[in-house]
């Protein structure tokens, strides 16, 4: 399979999925802007290298850049919630992260129209033991009737509390955009936090995730570690947000779609072309590791009054 970038797979792997599935997958909320913005925002942020550097004897190294994009709901059942808790301890997990943007799921016309559910011979393993049969599955897609009835919709910063109390790994809160959410989620404990719009999925029009994480990492003040995902397709968008001040880079439908594609060695390559275009986009930019990566290398919108004559 001659894939020569992350980009490529997803139109493999809407050949190979139904279309039920692909919508699920790669579709987004309402008229999809926040979708389409994820991915445009990080096109307007530029680099600005820093030449003659002794550069080709480090670049990476064993730092990690990027892993993939995953995280749970609390349940309104909480018996349900410990024993998630119990079996992501027991397989090894080093951390928990919870969703904090999904009360409800988002409208998602593409699963409306599709009246998306899971096939007869797959099973949710979270969802054992729950009756989903009283749900009521009349509106909107199967999936979102079945979640939205799952769902605790009153969730607050103080459920965070209540999940350190079965847990002794640490949490990050997943879902949040703004300076004020960042200080409430380390107010409530909260061991990280991962910059999200749920993939564009839950509300539209809100921004990209790359616009937002530098209000977020200066609201942390360096408390916790900050992380992102969202529209990241390229090693340069994983230099981006590291620029920016991300610890880290989730990615999620370049997964999905690859696996699609080509089962594991299609997940292998994705995360190795990524691997290599964050090599090459450090060594050009003069960083011979993830440390050596600052604001300095990037320039965005609002930099650019300032700078353009340099430009």
């Amino acid at each position: 399979m001659n894939i020569t970038n992350v980009n490529e797979y997803e139109a493999i792997a809407k050949e190979k999925l139904s279309k039920m599935v692909y919508d699920y997958y790669a579709s987004g909320a309402l008229d999809q802007w926040t979708l389409k913005e994820n991915r445009n925002a990080f096109s307007r942020i530029l680099h600005y290298p820093h030449g003659l550097l002794p550069v080709l004897r480090r670049l990476l190294q064993p730092d990690l850049a990027f892993v993939v994009s995953n995280s749970t709901c609390l349940f309104k059942d909480r018996n349900l919630v410990t024993q998630l808790v119990r079996r992501a301890e027991n397989a090894g997990f080093k951390a928990i992260v919870l969703t904090a943007d999904s009360p409800v799921i988002g409208r998602r016309e593409a699963g409306i129209k599709n009246r998306f559910t899971l096939p007869s011979n797959v099973r949710v393993k979270n969802f054992e033991g729950m009756d989903l049969e009283k749900l009521d599955k009349t509106k909107d897609s199967g999936h979102t009737s079945v979640v939205n009835g799952l769902y605790d919709q009153s969730l607050t910063w103080k459920d965070v509390r209540w999940l350190q109390t079965i847990t002794s790994l640490p949490i990050l809160v997943k879902g949040v955009l703004t300076a004020e959410d960042t200080r409430l989620a380390i107010q409530a404990g909260a061991a990280g936090v991962i910059v999200s719009n749920h993939g564009a999925r839950q509300l539209d029009y809100v921004p990209a995730t790359i616009m937002a994480l530098e209000e977020v990492v200066q609201a942390a003040e360096g408390r916790v570690p900050i992380f992102i995902d969202g529209g990241v397709r390229r090693g340069t968008d994983i230099f981006k947000a590291l620029a920016l001040g991300a610890s880290g880079v989730f990615i999620g439908r370049p997964v999905v779609f690859s696996l699609a594609a080509d089962g594991e060695a299609g997940v292998r390559k994705v995360l190795k072309m990524l691997h290599n275009e964050l090599e090459i986009t450090m060594a050009l930019c003069g960083c011979r590791s993830l440390k050596d990566i600052t604001r300095d290398h990037v320039v965005t919108e609002w930099d650019r009054p300032r700078i353009s004559p340099r430009l």
